[in-house]
């Protein structure tokens, strides 16, 4: 069926035409009904006609109005999170933590909104608000302002100690109640402001980036064996690591009832004068606690002759007795001949550097001239022990002052000394049923959390801080937290589907996933763009 146009005695008509063939197969054609003259039919006579046949199609309403197509929105990440963050109940647990009648704000879909921001497009808060004006984010409020925002962060620490139990409420089912091995370890967090205000955890100290002295705040993060962050902790950035451990475990302890501890974490983080007070801790609830901590280098020089007996297994394993406590050292002679080669090397480097000094000085009191400055004794030894200052080998090459020319001389017996440790790694453990080879495991599965520090800098960006008040810079370490713990999760569901995509990948593909608004006169009509099937792979992994 069809419409025609005909001409009779110079007047145009509009037919509407059925073709059909007849008993002989040929094509005939009828008239159905006559529509009217061309010059008399208007939009108002035709709409309702073609409207009703759009309506039996389900089509959209015939119209002369214009269609008005909005930007389209990234959907697919923001959606994912979306279902991710309401299965884990941090919705409810926000929701709970933070009800109030007064508030006229909400504070969850915005603490939501720059959590979702931190893994799609990490930026600051003024960057979060152009950022959500390019993603169809579910259950958002109309407008949102950078007020809002910084409202939110208050509201979030008003009621930080509530919304951080509500939060290990949702994350407690996931720890297993028998047996929680947990991961503890610290790293320091760039922040910019000048100003001092009151408990300001903006300090200076060393910070692990740069490797220089920085302003700073250290955040700790507490983690399972299977990758999934517990609990974070928030210091100023000139805290000694062995003074958090305790106030670290007491928290683990209230928020997550575990019958048996394993605490692992890394050498800087231990005291030989807190390990009682620690065991002790964990008793008071009937409950053990053991640990798998490394021995600092300060402590080296003390294991020297217990090192010097130690016989290692076929595994490059060793036991032995330190501090009341076991002492599992590991060896790896590759390693090891690696690391000592490598001193050797530079030792070698120093000398010569030390030689051709000593040379130049020989040929100028001989009256031999060079070219540049005259060189002297003092200058020998600034340039040469600066030298050896920055390759951090004080210990094995001594410049002798006391003589009248320039000259140094090798400490042998430090050189071997050091070397007795190359390739070693020396761990303290309390756990009586724990093999040398477990306990050296479990150590050395420290370093996921160390890549969840990386994460937390890399693709979540919690570094530099640009906040000023120590609530705002706690609020923003406990977004980024949030942001882990939604990061983790992701990565070990695609892990356990076997599939190596990264989850800021999966992400980046989601993103592809767009909503559409059209406008057509009065009405609005909304669509999402066809998803792949690797789209809806990456989707169904992160979020089941």
């Amino acid at each position: 069926m069809y419409t025609k146009i005909t001409q009779s005695g110079g007047r145009r008509y509009l037919q509407l035409v059925d073709g059909f063939r007849d008993e002989n197969g040929k094509v005939r054609h009828r008239v159905v009904a006559n529509l009217g003259r061309i010059d008399d039919l208007t939009p108002q006579k035709l709409d309702p006609l073609i409207n009703g046949l759009n309506r039996a199609l389900g089509r959209a309403h015939n119209t002369s109005s214009e269609v008005i197509s909005e930007t389209a929105l990234s959907f697919g990440d923001v959606f994912a999170l979306h279902e991710l963050w309401k299965e884990l109940g941090f919705d409810r647990a926000l929701g709970r933590a933070l009800r109030s009648g007064r508030r006229k704000i909400d504070v969850e879909a915005l603490i939501r909104a720059m959590v979702f921001n931190r893994l799609c497009a990490p930026d600051s808060k003024l960057g979060c608000l152009r950022w959500l004006e390019t993603v169809a984010m579910p259950d958002m409020p109309g407008e949102v302002t950078h007020q809002h925002l910084l409202r939110a962060m208050d509201a979030l620490m008003d009621h930080a100690e509530l919304v951080e139990a509500e939060l290990a409420r949702q994350i407690r089912p996931l720890v297993d109640h028998d047996l929680a091995v947990i991961f503890y370890d610290l790293t320091t967090v760039r922040i910019h402001g000048e100003g001092a205000v009151g408990d300001d955890l903006r300090a200076f100290g060393m910070n692990k980036e740069t490797g220089g002295i920085a302003r700073q705040f250290v955040l700790g993060v507490v983690q399972t064996a299977e990758g999934l962050p517990l609990m974070h902790t928030v210091h100023a950035g000139n805290v000694a690591e062995t003074k958090t451990l305790q106030a670290m475990l007491t928290t683990v302890l209230q928020r997550f009832p575990v019958r048996r501890v394993v605490l692992v974490a890394d050498r800087g983080l231990l005291s030989m004068d807190n390990i009682g007070e620690l065991t002790a801790l964990a008793a008071q609830g009937g409950r053990s606690l053991e640990f798998v901590l490394a021995v600092p280098a300060r402590r080296y020089s003390e294991l020297a002759e217990t090192f010097r007996h130690l016989t290692f297994s076929g595994e490059g394993l060793a036991e032995a007795r330190f501090a009341g406590q076991r002492l599992i050292v590991a060896h790896d002679p590759v390693r090891a001949d690696a690391q000592s080669a490598r001193r050797r090397a530079r030792i070698a480097e120093l000398e010569a550097m030390a030689e051709k000094m000593v040379t130049r000085l020989d040929a100028q009191d001989a009256g031999e001239t060079a070219r540049g400055r005259r060189a002297s004794d003092r200058g020998a030894y600034s340039r040469f022990t600066r030298a050896v200052g920055e390759a951090e080998l004080t210990r094995f090459i001594k410049a002798n002052y006391t003589a009248e020319r320039f000259s140094w001389a090798l400490d042998e017996e430090a050189i071997a000394a050091a070397e007795l440790f190359d390739g070693k790694l020396a761990l303290l453990t309390n756990a009586p049923d724990l093999t040398p080879a477990e306990a050296v495991r479990r150590y050395k599965a420290l370093a996921d959390i160390e890549r969840g520090f990386r994460v937390l800098k890399s693709d979540i960006e919690i570094a530099p801080v640009h906040h000023r008040l120590p609530d705002r810079i706690r609020a923003h370490a406990l977004i980024c937290f949030l942001a882990l713990v939604l990061y983790r999760v992701m990565r070990m569901r695609l892990k356990a589907k076997g599939n190596a995509t990264s989850p800021k990948t999966a992400l980046e593909l989601l993103a592809r996933i767009q909503k559409h608004t059209t406008h057509i006169g009065p009405q609005t009509f909304y669509g999402i763009s066809n998803p792949q099937p690797e789209q809806l792979n990456r989707h169904c992994q992160v979020v089941v």
